[in-house]
């Protein structure tokens, strides 16, 4: 954990355009697609299944925070001790996967006491001096601090020290289970960086190279690994998202394992995953990537993808699991929808840029906006340049961002800044054979 910047806003602007009243509930258009169903039919819903749930109770919430989380940001602390029942909510810390657990964990356990939470470091830690992390994680006194409290925790770090301690060959130890349970009677399950890659029900485990996982390369127990699975088998997250243009690792790994829904979070902020609904606390937001409709050509011999839709939520926003309708935050409703079908549309944004890195910092928020509020399509490549890259080095990736019927956009300026709500974006990624070299020196 750490101090993180935000992503640079837009810059602000003031401007004229159309905008159509919008209600605060839109249902996007994809809810109407063959295979989507209303939220009165569960027989299809797309609600998150607890795998710790039971028919006694519903589980509690899981908080995947991106990241980077200011200890001074009031409004992810003060929500994390309220979801677990307010002043003097019980949390345990699980440093697991921090290199220095000891001072990490003190920290994260005076900011949540600093709102009024009653928290304690468990010492289950490879890095920990002087303490067997395997033994711990079967010390009954650590499974009756967890059983006491109505949170845990999980720092940043090496999320493959979490897995490795907690169930190690795939067997949950009895500190995982009692974590389970707690989750189970209702208890908030909360992680950054790597504490939030390890909360579905499989994760990324050692993928820093985007462009090589999009090139294939997935292997269990290296690239990727089982997650503890508190989000279920249907949703995938990660972290650090759109600063590190993980959406490029995203995609793949969701296709094949089948999996219909993903969400990156944005360092410094939270996503608070109910079983059927997903909030958001933070200006960094998350991106929400629906394939239900998405296809894929195995024909082509490279990755690729057809129809996935992304959204961007930003602060306050609110999406249902079960139909993908887009709750915007007040400020952002308040000011309008953003409708290119209105008569007198003015985007703000004239031309689209095409962009050489669109997994760079920010690049595939700035596309989606462009694409919204703007010409209505935005292209650009992802690929590695350098001599060493993954093989094929020929092998790149452009992706389309575009606008159609089942887009929705709203946008406020009210806190100085350009802040959008973006539901529905289509994407569209081909493989691509890339000139080698890129480039050459000049000469006529």
């Amino acid at each position: 954990m750490g101090s993180g910047r935000l992503l640079s806003p837009i810059p602000g602007r003031a401007r004229a355009r159309a905008v159509r009243a919008a209600s605060a509930l839109v249902l996007l258009a994809v809810t109407q697609l063959p295979g989507i169903t209303s939220a009165g039919d569960s027989s299809a819903s797309g609600a998150v299944v607890h795998p710790a749930s039971t028919a006694g109770g519903a589980p509690g919430p899981v908080v995947a925070i991106g990241g980077a989380l200011r200890y001074d940001h009031a409004a992810v602390w003060s929500r994390l001790v309220a979801l677990a029942g307010g002043p003097g909510a019980r949390y345990v810390v699980v440093a697991t996967a921090s290199s220095d657990p000891a001072a990490v964990g003190a920290r994260v356990v005076a900011a949540l006491a600093t709102h009024g939470a009653s928290a304690e470091a468990l010492p289950v830690a490879p890095e920990l001096a002087g303490t067997d992390a395997q033994r711990a994680a079967r010390d009954p006194e650590m499974v009756e601090r967890v059983r006491r409290a109505r949170g845990v925790f999980f720092t940043g770090g090496a999320q493959e020290r979490i897995v490795d301690t907690l169930q190690p060959g795939g067997e949950a130890t009895p500190l995982l289970d009692a974590i389970r349970e707690l989750h189970a009677r209702g208890g908030v399950i909360a992680g950054t960086s790597a504490g939030a890659a390890a909360m579905s029900g499989v994760m990324f485990r050692d993928a820093t190279d985007v462009i090589a996982v999009m090139k294939g390369s997935l292997r269990p127990g290296r690239e990727v690994d089982a997650g503890l699975g508190f989000t279920g088998e249907g949703l995938l997250v990660d972290q650090h998202f759109l600063r590190r243009g993980r959406l490029g690792r995203l995609l793949p790994l969701m296709l094949e394992r089948g999996m219909r829904f993903g969400l990156g979070v944005e360092e410094d902020s939270a996503a608070i995953v109910h079983a059927s609904s997903i909030e958001i606390v933070g200006a960094g937001g998350a991106l929400f990537v629906d394939l239900v409709q998405a296809s894929s050509d195995p024909a082509s011999g490279a990755f690729n993808i057809s129809n996935a839709r992304l959204s961007f939520l930003g602060d306050g926003d609110r999406l249902d699991l079960r139909t993908r309708v887009v709750t915007p935050a007040p400020v952002r409703d308040g000011e309008g929808r953003i409708d290119a079908a209105a008569p007198g549309f003015k985007p703000h944004h004239e031309q689209a840029p095409y962009l050489l890195d669109v997994l760079g910092e920010g690049a595939v928020l700035r596309a989606m906006t462009i694409a919204v509020d703007g010409p209505g399509e935005v292209r650009g490549l992802a690929y590695d340049a350098r001599p060493d890259a993954a093989p094929p080095n020929d092998l790149g990736f452009e992706f389309r961002f575009r606008r159609d019927a089942l887009t929705a956009g709203w946008y406020s300026s009210a806190s100085g800044t350009d802040a959008y709500t973006l539901a529905g974006v289509r994407l569209d990624v081909a493989p691509v054979r890339l000139a080698r070299p890129l480039y050459a020196p000049w000469s006529r």
